[in-house]
């Protein structure tokens, strides 16, 4: 089952690149760098921002076991140096004591004696000789260890020295990056709060402006209707109704004349008519 899905990707494969082949020809490479250097692009521009801070404050914290690491292996260095240090010291005054009996028994030899006493023991001239041999011999070997001790105590104080610089000079670009990111922090956050406080600002609806002042339009003209129907209505509507006064003998001339069919006037029959009988 593996082996055929890897065989139809394998075919999927040669498939597009035999269709690129046939489109691109000779340039299909280019296409292929092109459109991986854009999708590169792409993806680096989509990264949050915080993100990328994120990102660059764990790196520096990577180099904290790391720093340790060289401070541990430094403070190594210098206890050698100073163990070393110490063993020369050693070293030179066992010289400088063997020197001292070299020169004893060359001394001893230069004389021409052939018995020699040292302390209460009798040595023969050979037995000198021999032990002059024997120490000449121990301190010369001394002299180069001392001389190898010395050159690996100047190359162990440069060593130590180069570290200790290169570690003061992490140290000195560690605090300066993480300054820049605490920077770059602020930065980003005062742009967040910018961006926050403008957004979070009451925006009016427009909408809902216009709606109110139709609503306010719209009871504006439905007050003004209604004082103009009021208007209207009071011109025709009267409280208590008002008649022409007439006299007797005029009211009695329009009855008489009405009841005889001889009305002179419609309209002062229906005055009349209105007048209250008592």
């Amino acid at each position: 089952m593996i082996f055929k899905a890897v065989k139809l990707g394998a075919m999927v494969t040669g498939g597009a690149l035999l269709a690129g082949g046939l489109i691109f020809g000779g340039e299909l490479s280019s296409y292929v760098r092109s459109s991986a250097r854009s999708v590169r692009v792409a993806v680096r521009d989509n990264i949050p921002v915080e993100f990328e801070i994120r990102r660059a404050r764990d790196l520096l914290d990577e180099l904290g076991p790391e720093m340790h690491n060289n401070i541990r292996a430094i403070a190594e260095q210098e206890v050698d140096v100073a163990s070393l240090k110490h063993e020369i010291g050693e070293n030179k005054i066992s010289l400088t004591e063997e020197r001292q009996r070299v020169e004893k028994l060359r001394d001893a030899v230069s004389g021409g004696q052939t018995q020699f006493t040292f302390g209460d023991m009798t040595f023969s001239r050979p037995q000198i000789v021999q032990e002059l041999s024997r120490r000449f011999t121990h301190y010369k070997e001394a002299e180069t260890a001392l001389a190898a001790r010395e050159t690996l105590l100047l190359n162990r104080q440069k060593g130590l020295a180069a570290a200790e610089e290169a570690l003061e000079n992490a140290k000195a670009q560690k605090a300066t990056l993480e300054a820049q990111i605490e920077a770059l922090d602020a930065q980003y956050k005062v742009v967040q709060a910018s961006s926050a406080g403008s957004d979070a600002l009451p925006a009016f609806d427009q909408s809902k402006l216009s709606e109110a002042k139709k609503a306010v339009a719209d009871i504006r003209r439905h007050l003004d209707v209604a004082e103009h129907v009021l208007a209207h209505e009071a011109q025709f509507t009267q409280d208590v109704p008002v008649v022409d006064t007439m006299s007797e003998q005029d009211l009695l001339k329009q009855v008489n004349a009405h009841l005889d069919g001889k009305s002179s006037s419609p309209a002062v029959a229906q005055g009349a008519s209105a007048q209250p009988t008592e």
